[in-house]
């Protein structure tokens, strides 16, 4: 039998999540022949994880699920394990990279991908805890259905099983290597105070997250389609298309991914940077490997942490890292998309080594252009004021660091991506781990 990896990694509490995504995973396992591994990573405060534990010991028996509650202990402990084995150089800066002390989008992730190959899943589905499902007739409609469906499977047997199809046929013999969905409700990045307060700041701020090169009305359409996902509309009934997803189309809430490329290139681990969680939605599009686009989308809430005043601030620091880095990974996207399927080796498995390659080269760009970013930051957050001058203050006392950052991580980056497969191999090999 078929076993998947459905996880939900958190540092906050969500025990109405962990609950609506169990009933997720009893979903697909009673509608596919498979064995869902429902994995929670936790990386909470301890009395959090004490209320997560209750909430985990009592959701009820679901033939084909099986349930993984593990701490930062335990997964320490794991991932120690395969490190070692691995035999990967600096094996405690490679622990860093994985499990960092300080929030990262992508390692979580690299966490659940790593254990998901130690219990033998071929494909990882990744929800977050700040997001619940959309409804239909009084019942949830779960994006699971829809990645169990098209996953791994040929793109010529997939097209009969989607809406439509709008993939190049040059392309149909390939495997489906993801299928996602978007999110309804409020913003991804929490940025909608800042167009309400001045939405010429708000075109400035948000701009900075656009490749250079646009067209005005294309950088302008961008910009105003930015961290909105599917907008507000309700579910009414399925639509899938069979296609190269388009990045902008698809969320980290709500996707689904074969072994066949986490296996091969990991997410990049930096820290306290929003959006580093995305890059291998931009593999799967730039190497042309077929993915199912369907509109089950997750619906988006912003926690109260995030409004508080400490939540404010750690998120725009966030976003501030996220806009520092945007150059970097917009330069290593141009060169996928240029080099497109010769991303792929012989066997149309992803070359971790030239993506590794292109994430060194992208470390020369001249950093006088974030210094630039930071100026636009510091003179928009000033012009509004408030809590957004406090954060100005924030950022300009940390302005070196933040800079120096924004290039270490990608070396981090590449240098991940050259251990990974031997990371990923030696999973096979621990043993005695309590799941």
């Amino acid at each position: 039998m078929r076993r998947v990896c459905l996880t939900l990694p958190t540092n906050r509490s969500c025990a109405e999540t962990i609950r609506a995504v169990a009933e997720e995973a009893a979903h697909g396992a009673r509608h596919f022949d498979v064995e869902v591994h429902l994995l929670v990573l936790d990386s909470s405060e301890a009395p959090v994880i004490a209320e997560h534990r209750q909430a985990v010991a009592a959701l009820p028996p679901a033939p084909g699920v099986v349930v993984h509650h593990l701490d930062e202990t335990k997964q320490r402990t794991f991932l120690s394990e395969v490190i070692s084995r691995s035999g990967v150089d600096a094996p405690e800066r490679m622990l860093d990279l994985v499990l960092p002390s300080r929030v990262s989008y992508g390692a979580c992730t690299n966490r659940a991908f790593l254990i998901a190959e130690a219990l033998g899943c071929d494909s990882v589905h990744r929800r977050d805890s700040d997001s619940r499902y959309q409804s239909l007739d009084g019942r949830p409609v779960f994006p699971l259905h829809h990645e169990l469906t098209a996953l791994g499977r040929r793109a010529s047997d997939v097209a009969g099983l989607v809406s439509r199809s709008r993939l190049d046929p040059a392309y149909a013999h390939r495997p489906v290597a993801m299928v996602g969905g978007s999110f309804v409700g409020e913003m991804s990045v929490d940025v909608e105070e800042i167009r309400r307060l001045d939405p010429a700041v708000y075109q400035d701020v948000v701009g900075l997250s656009v490749p250079d090169g646009y067209p005005e009305i294309w950088r302008r359409n961008l910009i105003e389609e930015s961290f909105r996902g599917a907008g507000t509309a309700s579910f009414t009934g399925d639509r899938t298309t069979l296609t190269s997803v388009n990045p902008m189309r698809v969320d980290m809430c709500n996707i689904g991914f074969t072994r066949e490329v986490y296996g091969r290139v990991p997410l990049p681990p930096a820290t306290d940077t929003i959006g580093s969680d995305y890059f291998l939605i931009h593999v799967v599009h730039d190497a042309r490997l077929p993915g199912v686009l369907h509109n089950r989308h997750i619906v988006n809430f912003h926690t109260g942490e995030r409004r508080s005043d400490a939540g404010f601030l750690a998120y725009q620091v966030r976003l501030a890292k996220f806009l520092l880095s945007a150059p970097y990974f917009n330069a290593v996207y141009a060169r996928m998309a240029a080099t497109a399927e010769e991303l792929l080796d012989t066997e149309g498995q992803v070359r971790a080594s030239v993506v590794a390659g292109f994430v060194r080269d992208s470390i020369a760009l001249d950093r006088v252009e974030n210094a630039e970013r930071l100026d636009v930051v510091d003179r928009s957050f000033r012009k509004l004021g408030g809590r957004y001058a406090e954060a100005a203050d924030v950022l300009a006392a940390d302005r070196e660091r933040l800079l120096d950052e924004a290039r270490s991580d990608m070396e981090e980056f590449a240098l991940l991506i050259d251990a990974w497969e031997p990371l990923t191999r030696s999973t096979k090999s621990v043993k005695g781990i309590t799941w």
